[in-house]
């Protein structure tokens, strides 16, 4: 119920949101339930069957990736100041955007299904003078389980991913309590610090008589020759004392772009291997590593524009955008990955349609757009995530006397900067994918 009440009460912006992500689950549904049909009306031709499915994980992954974009920037499940006193602690407040991530994705879901049945002219009778009767299996029976199963993958997957992404966390880090040894590797160690030489000094080992009922260390005993040949001076600082952690400056870049270089590189020698000759899986498995690839190395490239952009003397205007680059590689870097991903993919696909490849379905081109759209509102929906986090920021700079059109400006250099470095290196991906094929 308060899930319910939640997402009726959000703003327009959160509510245009979540029916993308609902549209990308009605969208992906339809494509698994093709897929089902077409396992229905030719149940020959398993491979195709299971070729057709593998092709539907893209698909998929896409509106999960979405689903998990819309619920972290949703602002009526972020935690906040006197919530937890009322019930609404940072565990409940993930089941609830938990379960709002499940409503969006079943509604898609059944939306789909509707959809489905009405092309296959359950509903209504065939639409389109029967157009889609081939490719939906209509005048079949449906099997119920298998249906129901596979609208079911994508709202599990997705409310587990939910809840799993924004599980709470302990924010302080776990103390790290050093092994300390004694002497000749023998574990634990002297109840405070020894100067050098303590060891051998006369006195310091002697033993002690049972029951004397002494609790001492044999450290503190300090006798007359030892007081006499020892210099007086500072106390020996305490071992537990932590040190102070070195200062964030987010100079680091993030790791993952070598990953990514070689993910890339690999998927590519895989599509080269492939050619034209070689099964489609082999040509899916290589470009799944080149998408991946690609993703994980995002959040490098990123960073790297932000480091361009402050090189030779920076300015004001250049040293913000670079900055706030390098502060969001993280948060928008994935997604732009994901961006890329899809733009090489849909480039190579473009290239190999003018030549002998078979032209693309109305299926094809439903799962293309659920993928690009879907991947495009999560790089949007990930800006206004980083704008939200940066929205303090932005406070603090204009509360110092920064002008509101230096910030414009260094929002758009922000977004003028990264097209001028990921466009040319999309455009070479997909010419050295498309080049083994099209041979």
């Amino acid at each position: 119920m308060l899930a319910l009440r939640l997402t009726r009460a959000a703003r327009p912006a959160v509510q245009l949101r979540r029916l993308l992500v609902a549209a990308a689950s009605a969208g992906t549904g339809l494509l698994l339930l093709s897929s089902l049909g077409h396992a229905v009306a030719h149940p020959e031709a398993a491979d195709a069957a299971a070729l057709r499915l593998a092709w539907c994980a893209a698909p998929l992954a896409a509106t999960v990736y979405l689903a998990l974009a819309v619920a972290r920037t949703d602002p009526g499940t972020r935690p906040r100041p006197g919530l937890s006193a009322v019930g609404l602690g940072p565990a409940r407040l993930m089941a609830v955007s938990a379960v709002t991530t499940a409503l969006s994705c079943s509604l898609g879901s059944l939306l789909g299904l509707l959809v489905f049945l009405h092309l296959r002219g359950d509903l209504t009778g065939l639409p389109f003078d029967g157009a889609a009767a081939g490719l939906l299996a209509a005048g079949l029976p449906l099997p119920v389980p298998a249906a129901v199963t596979l609208l079911t993958v994508l709202p599990v997957t997705a409310t587990a991913t939910v809840a799993v992404a924004l599980r709470p966390r302990d924010p302080r880090p776990p103390a790290r309590v050093p092994r300390r040894f004694g002497r000749f590797g023998a574990a634990g160690g002297p109840a405070g610090k020894e100067s050098f030489g303590a060891y051998g000094r006369f006195g310091t080992r002697l033993p002690q008589a049972p029951g004397d009922g002494r609790t001492e260390a044999p450290g503190d005993r300090r006798t007359a020759t030892t007081a006499l040949l020892e210099p007086e001076g500072d106390p020996p600082a305490p071992d537990n004392v932590p040190e102070p952690p070195a200062p964030d400056t987010g100079a680091d870049s993030p790791a993952g772009l070598p990953w990514g270089v070689a993910l890339v590189t690999a998927g590519l020698a895989a599509q080269a291997y492939a050619g034209r000759s070689a099964p489609a899986l082999t040509v899916l498995l290589g470009w799944l590593l080149t998408g991946t690839g690609l993703v994980l190395a995002g959040p490098g490239l990123t960073h790297l524009c932000g480091r361009l952009l402050q090189a030779r003397r920076p300015g004001a205007l250049r040293l913000l955008a670079g900055r706030g680059l390098m502060a969001e590689a993280a948060r928008i870097g994935r997604p732009l990955g994901v961006v890329c991903a899809v733009a090489s993919a849909g480039c190579a696909l473009t290239a190999l349609s003018g030549g002998p490849a078979p032209a693309f379905g109305p299926l094809s081109a439903l799962g293309a757009l659920v993928v690009g759209g879907a991947a495009l509102a999560t790089l949007l929906t990930a800006a206004v995530e980083a704008r939200q986090y940066r929205a303090g920021s932005t406070a603090a700079l204009l509360r110092l006397g920064a002008r509101p059109a230096l910030l414009r400006g260094a929002a758009a250099l922000r977004a003028a900067v990264l097209p001028a470095l990921f466009g040319p290196l999309v455009l070479a991906i997909a010419a050295l994918s498309a080049l083994p094929l099209s041979r």
